[in-house]
């Protein structure tokens, strides 16, 4: 490489710019003597990743005001919140999005998106000094915080808000927001500071390496079952009217279940060319077909697989997702059916799709103090069909303590409650088995093109490549599955598990729209989430100048890689360059999670 040639700039590296640069050694001595940390093995940490350095690099230090929005709900984040001094309030019913303050991302407009068109560099890839590296100039006031944070926004007669709203309050000592940060997450809850409070935030990367202290990993499942297992559980359409009490029972009872590992691409890698029965046997089992029904599985996190027996294998059935039930329909027929038939067990098995995170809840305390509770119309179609039934005994009926003619718009409501609940599937057995063999159930924002429409102009990957640095984001071949092709572009995923190695949170949700972004300037060209990606989507690619001119590290004078993909083209008027440009409509973004987007797709165009 000819070095004249080239531009000597600083690779960024994993600490090179702390989560808050005003982090001191006196804060950081001063945190050491605050409960959790001062119970804290230090032997217990890697010396790559001393607790000293978490603290100093992986934290930040917030002085919030009463009334201040610390987080939203729905909102995606990297970053759980210990409460160090003050008291919050966590809102377990839902408030106005206005109240919020919630903004739409920023749009550019067309004259905007022109220039930048008409401005754009010949070369691949380019970049300013500023995007490639923290360290090319010696403002040292530009931190990360300026990306990824947003205004404050207080809300008025916090009083009156919290009087009217169901809250829980959170003091010292206590933390919150650490699920969405592990499980890359939205938000369950917003919390709002009721007294001028001082809050430790703790970016994911040092949260996970804390949970290296047995004691520090117990203490949090011990806070989710005590503050956030009764708000997750009132999520739960069948749980929206359990009484206090039967709910504090159901608490006690419930036990929280992990399948698999968090980092499932690892081995699915190993697994994806196996056939399906080959590739179901090696999945996780958490209850197999013919088994009494002893628990009714909430999905949590992840994804699980329903299945049969078919012949020597397994038949897929559906997939299951965040909020969605298994052994429901067993449940429900054991409890209401007449004495003279016999019970039945789980009528399929459950297997963890790489990770399934869920709630167990017992089937004995389904039965009593859940069930008396539950509107006839949200059961299962089996047993609303048994309650009818005149064979059932009246002893039966007044058990179910239902409603017997519930409203059109409750049952319109509640039939699309327990439709979710019950998990995605297709008509055709074939596109079930393909979408959940690929873990294309995993994509939010899946890139897909009917090929019976789509002329193989390329339209798509150059006018791709006209807004992303003369280099495409995406490659137009992927899995094919009769008319439809799943793209090799980023889906946006519902697990991300690109996010779980970045030592530097580059990678990270966009807290409005959820699209998954790469932040150049603090990527420090590892590969770990190119690695990661199970759909090999994201690309390290060598960076230049506007002139052409290529980064090198200057140090070792070896060119500087940055991670690239799909980002959406967010903020272009047009959205994503690439459904825009067919001329041909054979290109759609498709939410794969559930499986209506994509029924209500291929119906339009059957």
């Amino acid at each position: 490489m000819d070095q004249s040639q080239t531009i000597a700039v600083q690779r960024p590296n994993r600490w090179d710019e702390p989560l808050d640069s005003a982090m001191s050694d006196a804060d950081v001595a001063w945190l050491r003597t605050r409960s959790p940390f001062s119970k804290m093995d230090r032997a217990a940490f890697p010396k790559a990743t001393p607790l000293d350095g978490i603290l100093r690099y992986d934290c930040r230090l917030h002085r919030v005001e009463p009334g201040e929005i610390i987080v939203r709900e729905g909102d995606y984040g990297n970053s759980a919140f210990l409460v160090i001094t003050g008291t919050v309030r966590a809102m377990i019913d839902s408030l106005p999005e206005k109240q919020l303050g919630r903004e739409a991302t920023r749009m550019i407009d067309w004259v905007e998106a022109l220039k930048r068109y008409l401005g754009r560099s010949p070369f691949r890839e380019s970049r300013t000094a500023e995007q490639v590296s923290l360290n090319a100039n010696d403002d040292r006031s530009r931190l990360i915080r300026d990306i990824d944070d947003r205004q404050a926004v207080f809300l008025q007669d916090t009083d009156a808000i919290f009087d009217r709203y169901d809250n829980v309050a959170l003091g010292a000592g206590e933390l919150f927001g650490e699920v969405a940060a592990m499980y890359r997450s939205p938000r369950s809850a917003s919390v709002i500071a009721e007294t001028e409070a001082a809050l430790l935030e703790i970016r994911w990367q040092g949260l996970r390496v804390l949970r290296r202290d047995r004691q520090f990993a117990d203490t949090l499942e011990t806070h989710y079952r005590k503050h956030w297992l009764p708000l997750h559980l009132r999520e739960i359409p069948l749980l929206r009217f359990l009484p206090d009490e039967n709910l504090a029972k159901v608490i006690e009872a419930t036990q929280l279940r992990s399948y698999g590992r968090l980092e499932w691409n690892a081995d699915y890698k190993k697994t994806r060319k196996l056939p399906a029965n080959e590739q179901i046997a090696k999945e996780p089992l958490v209850l197999d077909q013919g088994q009494f029904p002893t628990e009714l599985i909430v999905v949590r996190s992840g994804f699980g697989r329903m299945c049969i027996r078919h012949g020597a294998g397994h038949q897929t059935t559906a997939y299951l997702g965040k909020g969605h039930f298994f052994g429901l329909e067993e449940m429900t027929y054991n409890a209401f059916r007449p004495e003279s038939m016999p019970p039945i067990p789980y009528q399929h098995s459950l297997h963890a799709v790489g990770f399934l995170d869920a709630l167990a809840i017992p089937v004995e305390t389904f039965a009593t103090e859940i069930l008396p509770h539950v509107r006839k119309s949200e059961l299962p179609e089996v047993a609303r069909h048994l309650i009818g039934n005149s064979s059932a005994s009246p002893k039966e009926r007044r058990r179910s303590g239902r409603r017997e003619t519930p409203s059109e718009s409750e049952v319109a409501t509640n039939h699309q409650d327990v439709s979710h609940a019950a998990g995605a599937s297709f008509d055709s057995t074939s596109l079930l088995e393909f979408v959940v063999q690929n873990r294309f159930n995993n994509g939010r924002d899946a890139m897909v093109i009917d090929l019976h429409r789509c002329t193989r102009c390329d339209d798509c990957v150059r006018a791709c490549a006209d807004v992303h640095d003369n280099n495409p984001r995406f490659v137009r071949q992927g899995a094919v599955h009769d008319r439809l092709q799943i793209v090799q572009a980023c889906m946006h995923c519902t697990d991300p598990v690109c996010m779980i190695g970045c030592p530097t949170g580059a990678i990270a949700r966009d807290m409005n729209t959820g699209v998954v972004s790469i932040h150049d300037s603090i990527c420090v060209g590892c590969g770990v989430c190119s690695a990661a990606c199970p759909y090999e989507n994201i690309a390290m690619v060598e960076v230049n100048d506007k002139k052409g001119r290529a980064y090198v590290d200057q140090k070792t004078g070896r060119p500087i890689k940055k991670a690239t993909k799909c980002d959406q083209c967010s903020g272009l008027p047009t959205g994503p360059a690439c459904v825009a440009a067919c001329a041909h409509d054979a290109i759609a973004r498709i939410d794969l999670s559930e499986s209506a987007p994509l029924t209500e797709w291929l119906e339009k165009r059957s």
